[in-house]
């Protein structure tokens, strides 16, 4: 069967980006790809731990099996003269999370999105958490895979917050590792509780989430800022931890 063909506007951007990461010498290792569908609608379920989260994300779905990926934007990024070029050509979905409209009407895109066959790329968590460890996840993952009829694809990356992460200046930082793993996918079913799902899939984002960061090329150094707590690091402990 035929690989996908890429639109220009995301070739665009893989030449970019694909620059800037050989440019800085990162070391980007997928694992699981083989649960990303080649074909047909999917919600991937990341965890968000840097600003660059979408580069981790994207790597090898759209380098080696030529998918686009449609990720839900906030506001911020669209409004940032740094970012909203960027998100506008990979047609992403803003998103104001201040307005019950806006985000009923990103929802809706997402849902249409996924039935048209799209990946769409969902943090449950919905903002960079400081501790490095998962926080409470939203249900829109399960309630859009649910009413699109698609599965989710749970995803964990680590690396990519040594570069930039939220109250820390961008560090640049080159050969710097970076593991992504796609997990088994999750089917969910019309009668299904999204809460239950919700859960079951952050159960499985956290076995991911340890086995990656315990495994990760680079250590983890003790008291390093950059680690979690559970792990000897600096990062806060999850429950001092501010985000919102």
């Amino acid at each position: 069967m035929r690989r996908p063909w890429l639109p220009v506007r995301w070739r665009l951007i893989a030449v970019i980006v694909v620059l800037l990461v050989r440019l800085a010498r990162w070391r980007i290792v997928p694992q699981g790809l083989r649960h990303v569908p080649q074909h047909g609608g999917a919600v991937l379920a990341f965890n968000h731990h840097s600003y660059v989260d979408f580069i981790m994300l994207a790597w090898a779905p759209v380098r080696l099996l030529r998918r686009e990926i449609r990720f839900l934007a906030k506001r911020e990024i669209w409004e940032s003269p740094r970012t909203r070029w960027a998100v506008r050509l990979v047609g992403a979905v803003p998103v104001d999370r201040t307005s019950t409209s806006s985000r009923s009407h990103a929802y809706t895109a997402a849902i249409e999105a996924l039935r048209q066959g799209d990946l769409v790329a969902v943090a449950p968590e919905q903002t960079i958490s400081s501790s490095y460890e998962l926080l409470p996840f939203r249900t829109g993952a399960a309630r859009m895979a649910q009413q699109a009829g698609v599965p989710i694809i749970p995803v964990v990356g680590w690396g990519s917050h040594r570069f930039a992460t939220k109250g820390v200046p961008p560090r640049l930082i080159t050969k710097l590792a970076v593991s992504v793993r796609y997990g088994d996918p999750i089917e969910v079913g019309p009668d299904d509780d999204p809460r239950e799902v919700t859960d079951r899939l952050r159960d499985q984002m956290t076995d991911m989430l340890h086995d990656v960061q315990e495994s990760y090329p680079d250590g983890a150094p003790a008291g390093a800022s950059w680690v979690p707590a559970r792990l000897g690091g600096g990062a806060p402990p999850p429950e001092d931890d501010q985000s919102s």
